[in-house]
């Protein structure tokens, strides 16, 4: 796989693989990114609806912000990393997203800092998988386009369990969607944190409404 004018060895595909797979305990699986209040509130019923959210949220939303901040986490010098994390935070449109963030990448941290012996520690997720790249020699592009996909597979593993939406179309809508995990991957190594915005105004809504849903089986 060619990537950030390289070709990706199978080493560094493999270990991405298993960064961001379901397997790797950042707990991902407990997060909907506020979907769960969108379902729950009718906004959110079918497959169609799923496929819509998921590509405001990927292009529009935390998707892009997160490929900008992986991407500023990687090219930074460590007394710079600070001050990306402490933009990522801020950018976080609720508590449940700074929470989701937080404990995301603070696992994410641990488990890969015992593993790989790399050391990442107390950062939001992306600026934590940005980092740990970078120490570990992977390729942005290829880092920015598996951090992704996860992101957008796990968003689709939830709307199976709350919509409920059936497996074959849940993987339709991954498949569908994955263009764009290298489409954003390939915008944002050509950007900076100049151009962070956030326009998913919907999606950040439902975060908000999640905190006070009075019965919700994710954490946001």
């Amino acid at each position: 796989m060619a990537t950030g004018g390289r070709m990706a060895t199978a080493t560094e595909i493999l270990i991405l693989t298993q960064w961001f797979s379901p397997a790797y305990p950042v707990g991902a699986f407990a997060y909907s990114h506020g979907l769960e209040w969108a379902i729950d509130a009718g906004h959110v019923t079918t497959a169609k609806h799923i496929n819509a959210w998921i590509t405001e949220v990927m292009c529009h939303g935390a998707g892009w912000n997160d490929s900008l901040f992986l991407a500023a986490a990687y090219h930074a010098d460590s007394c710079e990393l600070p001050e990306v994390d402490a933009t990522a935070r801020a950018f976080c449109a609720s508590a449940d997203r700074l929470k989701e963030t937080h404990l995301q990448g603070a696992a994410f941290c641990g488990i890969t800092a015992k593993v790989w012996a790399t050391d990442v520690q107390g950062l939001t997720y992306p600026v934590a998988a940005g980092r740990a790249a970078r120490l570990q020699g992977l390729p942005l592009d290829l880092t920015t386009q598996v951090y992704l996909q996860a992101f957008l597979a796990n968003l689709v593993a939830a709307a199976m369990r709350l919509v409920p939406l059936g497996q074959t179309d849940g993987q339709r809508i991954i498949r569908d969607l994955s263009p764009l995990c290298t489409r954003i991957a390939q915008d944002s190594s050509n950007a900076s944190l100049d151009d962070l915005a956030s326009t998913a105004f919907l999606a950040d809504i439902a975060a908000m409404k999640h905190e006070t849903q009075y019965s919700r089986i994710f954490r946001t």
